[in-house]
């Protein structure tokens, strides 16, 4: 049978303290687990967690931004700052080579003695819209919480001792997170139909995303891959992006009470693919391919989880555990790397400009 859509998992039984909680925290992280095996990418019932007014509001505003004039949104121009933190315009973003259909605002964790002339060591940007940089602060927070909420049941999917969870824990637990707000104006007639190509490892970044968007449908679509499986669903008659890959491409419209959560990746390292959850499952968790489509305005607001800039990615042994386990043939060790010094390669490849940012 052609699978259809996404898990949906939820957290409540993460949320609550208690015995009784045990084996609901239990089949959950199972659950979870799968899914990161099977697909990579899963929906997260939050609805215990975030009263849906929340991300509503949040899209609210990213309207009044977007559709200021531009003169008022290039005040927040990449180039005032680190060429990192702040407004890129429309088609200044690159997936895979080419200029992407949106624009938007992008804010990374602050950090100590900041110095806009170094790469990611700038300050963040904010619109002077009312309301907008508290209400985004409050889901920031929000979702730093969520992060170790679903690290820590991934851990206990992958069946880590609780020594193994707290160093796992002490590289993640000051996340060098970002978050993105983006806008999708309509596509113009003359395009290929795509507002972000697909993409695995050029756009997300290196460990968890949690994507709110509008109710737009259609136009997130994720693809399975799936031996001897030929496309049969509809995809509005998109060229092929998955190379040689059997699967399909299925919708991942959204939820209510639901984000949609994928396990990042991080390449380009060292003239290497290295993948946060890839490296740290060595291969068993793998992230999935996926791309943004629509004929209409849409609002985006991803956040990325990521380890601590200082982080090292390395193998982890429960992962080994369950490879030997499933009789998984194990290959040899994915090499380790220094998140931070992946980030400041990654984040000066995805933009345009006349010289690159960060060019070396």
């Amino acid at each position: 049978m052609t699978p259809s859509t996404l898990p949906i998992i939820s957290i409540a039984p993460f949320l609550a303290n208690g015995q009784s909680n045990t084996q609901a925290r239990a089949a959950a992280s199972t659950t979870l687990h799968n899914a990161c095996v099977s697909y990579g990418f899963f929906y997260l019932d939050i609805s215990a967690y975030v009263n849906p007014s929340e991300p509503e509001e949040l899209t609210t505003l990213a309207r009044q931004f977007f559709t200021l004039p531009q003169e008022e949104k290039d005040k927040l121009s990449l180039k005032n700052q680190d060429y990192a933190r702040g407004y890129a315009r429309l088609r200044e973003n690159v997936t895979n080579g080419k200029a992407d259909n949106h624009e938007g605002i992008d804010f990374y964790r602050p950090v100590e003695n900041s110095d806009k002339t170094k790469p990611l060591w700038g300050e963040n940007q904010w619109p002077e819209i009312p309301e907008f940089k508290e209400k985004y602060n409050i889901w920031i927070e929000k979702m730093k919480m969520l992060g170790m909420i679903v690290m820590e049941a991934m851990a206990n999917g992958l069946g880590m001792t609780r020594e193994e969870w707290q160093e796992l824990r002490g590289q993640v637990d000051d996340s060098f997170w970002v978050m993105r707000i983006i806008g999708y104006p309509p596509l113009p007639n003359d395009h290929d139909g795509f507002s972000c190509g697909a993409h695995k490892y050029d756009v997300d970044y290196g460990c968890l995303t949690f994507l709110h968007a509008d109710p737009t449908p259609s136009a997130l679509q994720v693809f399975l891959r799936k031996p001897g499986l030929v496309q049969q669903s509809d995809v509005s008659g998109l060229p092929d992006e998955q190379g040689g890959d059997e699967g399909v491409w299925i919708n991942a419209d959204p939820i209510p009470g639901c984000i949609v959560c994928n396990i990042g990746e991080i390449s380009n390292y060292a003239d290497l693919r290295l993948k946060v959850w890839e490296v740290w499952t060595n291969g068993l968790y793998r992230s999935t391919l996926h791309r943004v489509v629509h004929r209409g305005s849409n609002y985006r607001i991803p956040f990325f989880y990521e380890p601590n800039f200082d982080a090292t990615v390395k193998p982890l042994d429960a992962a080994r555990r369950i490879k030997v386990k499933e009789n998984i043939v194990e290959e040899s060790d994915y090499p380790s790397v220094i998140y931070g010094n992946f980030l400041v390669k990654k984040v000066g490849n995805n933009f345009t400009g006349e010289s690159g940012r960060y060019d070396n």
